[in-house]
């Protein structure tokens, strides 16, 4: 079974501390085994998340990766090298879908699994909203069901406005979800967590219970 290595996480935790470029070339071939160990273990999430998400076959889990290196131009943080590994699953221009799944292993307990529509576009953003509202039982349904509320508490305040969104009385009954800039639910995971032999049955898991929630949102975004 893929795991995901403490070598892995003990690099990443390096680089936080050696974020420049000298460190990481002399360490360019410690970061090619925790690249490829993170490349493994998410090509193993995409194989057994495809049974319930076809959005997942035939991903290239290199692709879905993430670079590691920054952006820094228009940044005031200049470290050169991101402290994490990422991952796109199943989303974006090439899926056709608006909502999908996120994973990433950083350390210090700052590992996550995540699903759903990060900032859309508003176009699609104004149709989430509006599917929100005029099926708002089935999305309560989704947030409610027991084995969503098992890994996620609700959804993340990333970003929330605190007026009215345009078009919407202030009475409605949706307000709380409407106000809403993404649909994001997460769930944390531990450096233990992360690191023991069960980690890939719990991401898979964890992402498969929003499963309903990524639906409903490609449903209105599509």
């Amino acid at each position: 079974m893929s795991q995901i290595q403490k070598s892995t996480l003990k690099f990443l935790k390096d680089l936080a501390a050696h974020n420049d470029r000298v460190w990481f070339e002399d360490n360019r071939t410690i970061y090619e085994a925790a690249k490829g160990n993170f490349i493994d273990f998410t090509a193993a999430v995409l194989e057994k998340t495809a049974s319930f998400e076809p959005a997942m076959a035939g991903i290239d889990a290199k692709k879905a990766v993430f670079r590691i290196y920054r952006d820094v131009r228009f940044s005031k943080d200049k470290n050169p090298y991101k402290t994490n590994f990422g991952a796109s699953l199943g989303m974006g221009p090439k899926s056709g879908l608006s909502a999908g799944y996120y994973l990433q292993i950083q350390p210090g307990n700052a590992s996550f699994a995540a699903a759903g529509a990060y900032m859309p576009e508003l176009p699609v953003l104004a149709a989430m909203r509006q599917e929100i509202d005029y099926n708002l039982k089935d999305f309560e349904k989704i947030l409610k069901a027991a084995s969503f509320k098992k890994y996620y508490e609700g959804l993340d305040e990333i970003e929330v406005l605190k007026t009215t969104p345009k078009g919407y009385s202030p009475d409605n009954q949706a307000l709380p979800y409407l106000r809403h800039k993404s649909y994001v639910v997460s769930r944390a995971f531990s450096d233990k967590e992360v690191t023991d032999p069960s980690f890939l049955k719990e991401v898979v898991n964890t992402l498969k219970s929003a499963h309903p929630l990524v639906q409903f949102l490609n449903k209105a975004g599509s």
